[in-house]
């Protein structure tokens, strides 16, 4: 018995000895790497015999600090903005619009870039949400409702009424292509609209359009709204698709008009998307073909983005530049928004009675008032952290978990 107890103490104490050694052998890395680090930002001119002695003596951690660097640096030039000049701008629009002309069946992918313009903040913009929240930075709030649709939203809309455009591929929430007039059997939300919230209670599921943002109590996998189906009292959802999860929703989704779109696409047009998310979606680009049956590819936007390689024309430009450009070489005159024929308000449903107080959202009405538009953005207000919805929170939760697996 006492030779069992020995052995156990002696197994304590030699598993006590190796986590010790691993520790000092860590902290021991740790000034290595410190070490390197700091020589490595001198010129070689400045560095003494002593300094080269230890770079040559720990070489593969002078080759991994050198390839961190290579990979900073890479992803801060990915996300720096490109301007193209002037006469690059005006030859590749010129290019863009012959691939218009001439394209059978175009079909549009749309970012929040297009929704700029209304002073909608992107997310992975050098401002972007996204962006400013990895930085630990506060976000302005701000109430989605009294953006506008910008003059590419009201681009695309024509593009479609002349038959030039086939379908549009959305991944903003903000509303804007449907308020632009653009029909709704020409439109996929994958990510769902703001204005929408649906009873998937009822079959099939009913929609009601609201004239506010129906997503002030919702947040990642939190999506009732608080109000009621009027048909079978069923607790009402947002259609919004929240940072990490996955869409579900037929409508206002539209999964399988976008993929019957892009199955019969021979041009695809990309406008203000990063395309890190749509990227994943392979249906959208065919990738079951061999690349010289898949669809051209032509991308407007100021950040690389992963499919630049792919890309018959990539134009570092803002939309509205671009898109302005494009109807003057199609010649085609660019409608302007009109708020009192919105088709919000003839698709909108009334409120129940009782649901009169259930939100604090700015309504939208016919007429704009004095201040009822994003347009002008207000520089004199202060940023307050996002606050409820879809822009900002779920994101938020988001990355809580992510760091906490």
């Amino acid at each position: 018995m006492p030779n069992e107890t020995d052995r156990r103490v002696s197994s304590r104490t030699e598993r006590k000895a190796l986590e010790k050694a691993r520790i000092l052998q860590r902290e021991n890395e740790r000034e290595i790497i410190k070490l390197v680090g700091r020589i490595l930002k001198k010129t070689e001119s400045e560095r003494s015999e002593e300094e080269i002695s230890v770079l040559l003596l720990n070489r593969d951690t002078v080759e991994e600090l050198c390839k961190r660097k290579s990979r900073r640096n890479e992803l801060k030039r990915k996300q720096e903005e490109v301007f193209d000049t002037a006469d690059d701008l005006q030859s590749k629009v010129w290019q863009l619009a012959v691939a218009v002309k001439q394209a059978n069946h175009l079909v549009v992918y749309t970012g929040a870039g297009i929704s700029t313009a209304a002073s909608i903040p992107d997310y992975r913009g050098p401002n972007g949400v996204w962006t400013q929240l990895q930085k630990g930075h506060a976000v302005s709030s701000s109430d989605l409702s009294r953006a506008e649709p910008t003059l590419t939203h009201m681009c695309i809309r024509m593009l479609h009424k002349e038959m030039l455009v086939k379908h549009v591929v959305s991944q903003n929430c903000d509303g804007l292509h449907l308020r632009s007039g653009l029909p709704r059997h020409a439109l996929s939300e994958l990510h769902g609209n703001m204005f929408i919230e649906v009873c998937t209670s009822c079959s099939p599921v009913r929609e009601y359009v609201r004239l506010f943002d129906v997503t002030e109590r919702t947040s990642l996998h939190h999506h009732g709204t608080g109000r009621r189906c009027c048909h079978c009292a069923s607790e009402l959802r947002d259609t919004i698709v929240h940072f990490g999860e996955r869409g579900t929703l037929e409508r206002p989704l539209n999964w399988k008009g976008a993929a019957e779109a892009a199955k019969a696409a021979d041009v695809i047009l990309c406008l203000g998307s990063s395309l890190k998310v749509l990227k994943k979606y392979a249906c959208l680009w065919c990738m079951n073909r061999p690349p010289s049956k898949r669809p051209k590819l032509y991308i407007i936007n100021l950040q690389w983005t992963p499919k630049d390689d792919f890309a018959a024309l990539k134009i570092n430009a803002k939309c509205d530049d671009v898109m302005r450009l494009l109807m003057e070489e199609l010649n085609i005159q660019i409608p302007v928004y009109d708020r009192a024929e919105d088709p919000i308000f003839s698709l909108a449903a009334p409120l129940q009675p009782e649901d009169e107080n259930s939100h604090t959202r700015t309504v939208i009405v016919p007429q704009a008032g004095p201040g009822d538009s994003l347009n002008e953005p207000d520089n004199t207000a202060k940023p307050t952290t996002v606050q409820g919805g879809w822009f900002g929170r779920g994101y938020g939760k988001g990355r809580k978990k992510k760091k906490a697996a």
